[in-house]
């Protein structure tokens, strides 16, 4: 499948294909939300996915769609943690060796995770693009299969069977609000749902402190920066130099970007799970943090905030409810 061939119909067949591995996650309405906003805002929370995030939908279309040689030779990705984590629940679960490459900023407790579903952990660099080129390497020696982490067809469109479900559940969304990374998330739900009503609004939101899409749509090509330590941490890494698809998708289908401090994802976090009981990531809060914040304007009346995950270390978790509750909460 190539970038042309990225349609509706391919995400149709993706949410086929993963049906037995991927989960429908929930559509929440937020009425704290609705009141501070004055419209209804509705969470899509993809923490309660096998794996606490979106990526398990990629990761199997993937796999699912690799030929039996393919499948015997084993898999590599690299990864900042959640993509890693799908790639090899999945593999296990399909019976196929998957070697996952891993900076040494990715937190222990996501490398942990991964080796605890029998994936081969490879630690190398201070950056996502340099376990990539770690991951090339191995990649060639090992004659392994690479699954990319956003910028790949089936990832995409696994990822956009989120953007059929927010269809399913609520056809009369107006907007759509989804952290960015990469791209394979935010790219995926805005051709599904642009494809069914162009005039729907897809806001992308990511970190301050190292917003590579971002940076990457000023510039109006893909261009490298420097990672910096965040909250959230699934949001991570470049898009890659030699980006096919979701830069391209990016530029095309995403109405605005919007960037979110520290702070700001913090407070999403513990609003989550304040107002929600929900465990939420950074990376997952970041929607949240965006509509807390102020930064977003003329959404419409109906608007879906994607949740991407669940997977944060409960002690961060636990100080950072700590330091957001107020006297009297």
């Amino acid at each position: 499948m190539q970038q042309s061939e990225i349609s509706l119909k391919e995400i149709y067949r993706a949410k086929e294909r993963i049906s037995s591995i991927a989960w429908q996650t929930p559509l929440i309405p937020s009425p704290s939300l609705s009141e501070l906003t004055g419209d209804s805002v509705y969470l899509k929370y993809e923490g309660l996915q096998p794996t606490g995030s979106f990526k398990i939908r990629g990761a199997a279309n993937k796999l699912l769609s690799l030929s039996e040689e393919e499948k015997s030779r084993g898999v590599i990705a690299f990864s900042t943690g959640n993509h890693g984590r799908a790639v090899a629940a999945v593999a296990k679960q399909l019976g196929i060796r998957a070697v996952i490459c891993l900076s040494n900023r990715v937190p222990q407790y996501r490398v942990e995770a991964m080796r605890q579903l029998g994936a081969e952990v490879a630690v190398h660099g201070v950056s996502q693009d340099e376990a990539y080129a770690y991951a090339i390497e191995l990649q060639r020696e090992q004659k392994l299969t690479m699954i990319k982490p956003f910028d790949d067809p089936f990832i995409i469109a696994g990822q956009g069977t989120i953007g059929l479900e927010l269809m399913e559940d609520r056809p009369d969304i107006d907007t759509a609000i989804v952290p960015v990374s990469g791209g394979g998330l935010v790219a995926g739900i805005a051709f599904a749902l642009k494809s069914a009503d162009p005039s729907l609004r897809v806001i992308g939101v990511s970190m301050e402190c190292a917003p590579a899409m971002y940076h990457c749509l000023k510039e109006g090509r893909p261009v490298e920066i420097e990672e910096k330590d965040s909250l959230a941490d699934a949001l991570l890494g470049g898009i890659g130099l030699d980006n096919r698809y979701t830069f391209p998708m990016t530029q095309t289908y995403v109405d605005d970007m919007v960037l979110v401090s520290e702070d700001e994802i913090a407070r999403g976090m513990f609003f989550a799970l304040d107002k929600h009981h929900l465990v939420v990531e950074g990376s997952g809060a970041v929607g949240i943090a965006a509509l807390l914040s102020g930064k977003t304007a003329n959404l419409g009346k109906n608007i879906a905030v994607v949740m991407s995950g669940s997977n944060v270390d409960i002690a961060l978790l636990t100080r950072i409810a700590v330091e957001q509750q107020s006297p009297g909460t």
